[in-house]
């Protein structure tokens, strides 16, 4: 495994920018999520280590060698696409061979199927190692394609929303394994996604990206509970967090102050002003309260066997509170 290094990255289609000056490190044996909406850039990162487009200006290193003028073949990326890419005629041995079976490469037969044996292992699927990947189930096939960049050994692995495609419960099976797997082989991962989610429970580092720019890299929790604007705030947290007029509580504020952000579980019941409930959402190991403060909605978290009811009032107070200015920059 190694270091990537972007310095100064810039990329435009065109008039569209697709990305301005991204400087960051994906650390040795991370594993790095870049996080944002469609079009903040995140494929197009992936695409410009991988050496499938070329870039308008800064540096890649890799290992702390520039491989700006490298082929895809000499950077010794490996890439997992959001769709399965793989050959539907051939087993699942075979899939996972293939990539081994390159001239670059020249593996010897033993090692290919050693190694084919120790994914398929990795990845739960070797009594399927026969099958033709037409007989598998979907969660199956992307197993496949993600072990056919693991029997590379890459110096990085980079994977584009490979799961996107799946159903929730199966996103929910594979992130699990993604994890267990880059613990196991110690891999340097950069993913792409814009599910927070996945950043939130796999990630070592987090890169959030708005329209081309890296707007904050830190750690989940980093990120979570110290974003540098509003954006950033939004972008992590399930429910959303809270953004409020900063005067709306009458608590003491900084200068400049126009929006209070309150994450759900930062809000404090029992003191405070009174806000009306219009809805209650049991969740099993914790309730939402949706309620409405004036003329403004705001969710809260309570105890899962709250006797709360719609109509009911609440008062409710803010803890932990972030503020924000007129452009949404945090004000520390």
């Amino acid at each position: 495994m190694a270091e990537v290094q972007l310095k100064g990255i810039s990329k435009a289609f065109g008039k569209t920018q697709a990305l301005s000056d991204v400087t960051l490190t994906v650390p040795d044996g991370g594993f790095v999520v870049l996080l944002g909406p469609t079009g903040a850039g995140k494929t197009t990162t992936l695409r410009l280590i991988a050496g499938l487009d070329q870039m308008d200006s800064g540096d890649i290193l890799i290992g702390g060698r520039r491989v700006n003028s490298e082929t895809p073949a000499q950077r010794d990326v490996a890439m997992v696409f959001q769709q399965y890419s793989l050959y539907p005629h051939l087993t699942v041995r075979e899939n996972l061979a293939f990539p081994l079976r390159s001239p670059i490469l020249k593996t010897p037969p033993d090692v290919i199927e050693a190694k084919v044996q120790q994914v398929a292992e990795v990845l739960h699927i070797p009594h399927k190692l026969d099958n033709k990947a037409t007989e598998l189930s979907g969660g199956e096939m992307q197993r496949v394609s993600i072990g056919r960049a693991l029997v590379r050994d890459p110096a990085i692995y980079l994977m584009d929303e490979p799961l996107s495609s799946l159903d929730a419960k199966l996103r929910a099976d594979m992130r699990v394994e993604l994890k267990r797997i880059h613990a196991e082989l110690a891999a340097t991962l950069l993913y792409v996604t814009h599910d927070q989610i996945e950043a939130m429970t796999m990630a070592t580092h987090v890169g959030v990206l708005d329209q081309g720019r890296l707007v904050q890299f830190g750690t989940p929790r980093e990120i979570y509970e110290s974003p540098r604007n509003v954006y950033v705030a939004a972008r992590l947290g399930q429910p959303r967090i809270n953004l409020l007029p900063a005067g709306l509580f009458g608590v003491d504020m900084p200068p400049n102050a126009v929006q209070i952000g309150l994450r759900p579980e930062h809000i404090a019941h029992g003191t405070g002003q009174d806000a009306n409930v219009i809805r209650v959402e049991h969740l099993g190991d914790q309730t939402r309260l949706h309620l409405k403060l004036g003329d403004h909605d705001v969710v809260t978290l309570t105890d899962a066997h709250t006797p709360l009811r719609p109509g009911d009032t609440v008062p409710i107070a803010p803890r932990n509170p972030l503020f924000f200015d007129a452009d949404g920059i945090r004000i520390i």
